[in-house]
């Protein structure tokens, strides 16, 4: 059983915004791969990707496609629905393009 209230149950399971934080700059036009959310380099050497996620099915693939491309994760955060995405920052370093990417295969 869970101590998490009903309503809350259903926002952490059902559709939600997030702030997903990873090591690296990440270039607008890797916003197609994921999904189309908002991608915003940060002047400490990090991406804030942020915008809605359908549920946690669909965070867990956000999540391996991270993983799949090497790229470190910082943080994870639900955010409120009018919440902004963190500050910009200037002069995005590029990777190479989604494109170009083969996911790794597991050897197990």
């Amino acid at each position: 059983m869970s101590d998490v209230p009903t309503d809350q149950a259903y926002q952490l399971n059902g559709p939600g915004r997030y702030e997903i934080r990873v090591k690296g700059h990440l270039a607008a036009r890797w916003a197609a791969w994921f999904d189309g959310m908002t991608l915003t380099p940060q002047g400490d050497g990090t991406t804030v990707i942020h915008g809605p996620v359908a549920d946690q099915s669909a965070l867990h693939g956000l999540l391996r496609k991270l993983n799949d491309i090497g790229l470190p994760l910082v943080s994870v955060t639900p955010t409120a629905p009018d919440e902004p995405p963190a500050n910009r920052a200037t002069d995005p370093v590029d990777r190479p393009d989604p494109a170009d990417q083969h996911p790794r295969r597991s050897t197990t």
